[in-house]
């Protein structure tokens, strides 16, 4: 222990030195109380080691109780100033920062361990002065009268005003003594009390071990236990106590009598229980709270093989304008009343309803055949809620969107199954409302890790977790490398690599689109300006970029472009941006303009996965294009030799029609060479797919692998 001022050793001594002066002035020694607060010091710490360790040992406060009467300490009063000092003192100096609530539980059982030890002790002491005396008898027997006399009013003094209540039996149960503590706490009068024996107090409530430990003692296989029994007074009501039974031996060690120590605990008990309620239920609606239904949905889901649940999520449709137009109180009024319609909803065994919170309710449902029970009690809320609630005289619609989930026992957790019906209830909320759905859980997952990569995507960017690959671009006439398309990804810490469709449709929901297409912008650039500075002449490769919808009305699109091109060095006709087919076509000149700018500049357009739209070939001449990229759609049946006739003709027009509009023709998709041949004899101009290369690093761009995809 520390050392140091108002440190755990100052505590203790405290502690000590309020004990020594409850004590000292009902001791018979002839210690003075400094003195006897050295005594006590020892027994202090013993205390305080005891109530902060791990494991519960009942035999050390027994050994405390049983050091006060080696003490000297041998007056009742001086039993019942240290058992009060115990419970006011030891968990405020000596408890440290542990949980308050289980350590004064623990104190609570130490002091009646030292009151057990205490009796005990001083029981054996007697004994041991009443054969001193039997012994002196020949010589003394006033002497020994007297003697037995006094030992005998000590040992009644402590029996009778212990605070606590005291009981002795024989080993057959038949009640003995009790003291006026035990008789008050059953209100009873003694010959009530004593006629009893102790197997005649069993309780509906006692713990399955309760009566196993019993035979246990009076058998002499152990010395104590230590139990919460309830009792039935006799005006039938319940006596709730912390119950000590120790078994006490005669001088050869044979067993002889059981003694009970009581405390009344009652009063805690229904404050306890109280307390519970307040914490676990709803204190507008008296329905269970999210603390309690999480309690039994966990308890349900624990089940054992063959259980399943069901579970019905509420949200109320339009609530929240109830709410802001008539006012708190009456929606108040309106939940309290959608609460007494759900509650006689789920009255069947295994049901149970709850408020989670604001107008969200739950209903459970357990047993073997929840399947088809979830369904109706899905149907019976909602039936419940067609008829209108009267408010300050006027009527209230109120509609309901419901989540169902249902599944077998023991597969998922209390906090997935919530999330699931949670999403299928957003899910009926979308659909109109007025209606459940039940759970599905591809649309839960897809559901969940949309919500999370969404969330996820703003700090990705700042911490560094994209990065691109490139995909060459390759001539078809002569099978060089002209460019690469940039494809960005995200390393994601969880979910690994993910491409491009798996988050930019996240970006552009939540406007990251715009930062996140600019880095990709900056960084191609950047790639494309080391190309050239490491290949020279042959190093003037175009880099094809895409731009999504969001960033075509970006204000800033054209400065940002242009920033970024004088900032790295590279010349505007060797950047491409490809956007896609629906993005254009039909799009105004207000939209149109930035890219007629850049087109001006010399950055080339590329109009990507062309042939997927509704597509009015007439726009083609108004669009600042330069490039068509044909989608893979329409090469597939290139694959083998010979390709399908419909397909080759497809093409040819389209690549003719470009051709005659000064447009450039590439096309994706390329993953064999019957391919890349036909779509040469046709007049395409570059190609890119597998065949060629898959997306990778920058510094392979140039290794084609011209491997059949489809052999």
């Amino acid at each position: 222990m520390s050392g140091e001022p108002d440190g755990p050793e100052d505590r203790l001594r405290r502690f000590a030195t309020i004990w020594s002066r409850a004590v000292f002035p009902v001791t018979s020694t002839a210690l003075n109380r400094p003195e006897l607060e050295r005594q006590l010091l020892p027994l202090a710490r013993r205390l305080s080691e005891a109530l902060r360790a791990r494991n519960f040992d009942s035999a050390e406060g027994q050994a405390i109780g049983a050091a006060l009467v080696a003490a000297h300490c041998t007056d009742p009063q001086a039993l019942s100033r240290s058992l009060e000092c115990v419970d006011a003192y030891l968990v405020l100096y000596c408890a440290g920062d542990g949980p308050r609530e289980a350590l004064r539980t623990r104190s609570a059982r130490l002091q009646h361990a030292m009151a057990a030890g205490f009796a005990q002790e001083l029981r054996e002491r007697t004994l041991a002065e009443q054969e001193a005396i039997s012994a002196a008898a020949l010589n003394a027997r006033s002497a020994v009268a007297q003697a037995l006399h006094a030992s005998e009013a000590r040992f009644r003094a402590v029996f009778e005003g212990a605070a606590i209540g005291i009981g002795i039996a024989d080993l057959d149960g038949n009640i003995l003594q009790v003291n006026g503590a035990l008789l008050r706490m059953f209100g009873g009068s003694e010959p009530l009390v004593r006629g009893r024996n102790v197997a005649d107090w069993t309780h509906p409530d006692d713990a399955p071990q309760v009566w196993r430990l019993y035979e246990e003692l009076v058998n002499g296989e152990r010395e104590h236990y230590h139990v919460e029994k309830a009792f039935y007074r006799p005006d039938g009501t319940a006596l709730w106590t912390n119950l000590t039974v120790s078994l006490l031996r005669d001088a050869d060690g044979l067993p002889q009598y059981q003694l009970a120590l009581m405390e009344d605990t009652t009063e805690r008990r229904l404050l306890n229980l109280r307390l519970r309620y307040e914490a676990t239920h709803d204190a507008l609606t008296g329905l269970p709270n999210r603390t309690l239904f999480f309690e039994r949905l966990e308890k349900a889901l624990a089940a054992g093989s063959g259980q399943r649940f069901g579970l019905c999520y509420l949200d109320l449709d339009g609530f929240k304008t109830i709410n802001d137009s008539l006012g708190h109180a009456a929606g108040d009024r309106l939940l309290v009343e959608v609460a007494d319609r759900l509650q006689s909803c789920a009255t069947a065994p295994g049901e149970m309803v709850a408020r989670l919170g604001g107008d969200e309710f739950v209903a459970l449902t357990t047993g073997p055949d929840t399947e088809h029970e979830v369904d109706e009690l899905a149907g019976r809320i909602m039936n419940a809620l067609v008829t209108p609630i009267s408010i300050d005289g006027r009527d209230l619609t109120v509609r309901g969107s419901i989540g169902v989930v249902e599944g077998a026992a023991g597969e998922r957790g209390a906090a997935e199954v919530l999330r699931s019906a949670d999403i299928t209830m957003y899910r009926a909320k979308s659909a109109g409302g007025n209606r459940f759905e039940l759970a599905d859980p591809e649309a839960d997952a897809r559901a969940i890790t949309r919500h999370g990569l969404t969330t996820a995507l703003p700090a990705a960017l700042d911490r560094g977790e994209f990065f691109i690959e490139y995909q060459p671009l390759v001539h078809l006439g002569d099978g060089s490398v002209r460019g690469a398309e940039a494809l960005v990804r995200w390393l994601h810490p969880q979910h690994g690599v993910l491409g491009p469709d798996r988050f930019i449709p996240l970006a552009e929901h939540t406007g990251l689109i715009v930062p996140l297409g600019r880095w990709v912008l900056e960084q191609s650039v950047r790639q494309a300006r080391a190309w050239q500075e490491r290949h020279g002449d042959a190093g003037h490769l175009r880099i094809n970029v895409n731009l999504s919808p969001c960033q075509l009305t970006h204000p800033g699109l054209v400065s940002d472009t242009v920033d970024i091109l004088e900032r790295e060095g590279l010349e505007p006709d060797a950047l491409c941006l490809e956007v896609t087919e629906s993005a254009l076509i039909g799009a105004d000149d207000d939209r149109l303009k930035p890219l007629r700018r850049l087109a001006e500049m010399g950055v080339d357009i590329a109009l990507d996965d062309f042939g997927t739209g509704y597509s009015n070939l007439a726009n083609l001449r108004r669009l600042p294009v330069s490039v068509l990229k044909l989608d893979r759609s329409f090469t597939q049946g290139m694959q083998h030799f010979p390709a399908d006739p419909v397909d080759l003709k497809i093409v040819e027009g389209i690549v003719s029609l470009a051709h005659s509009l000064d447009l450039a023709v590439t096309v994706e998709g390329v993953e064999t060479g019957a391919q890349a041949e036909q779509l040469r004899i046709l007049g395409c101009d570059t190609a890119q797919g597998w065949y060629y290369a898959r997306p990778g690093p920058p510094d392979r761009l140039h290794e084609l692998a011209l491997v059949d995809a489809a052999g």
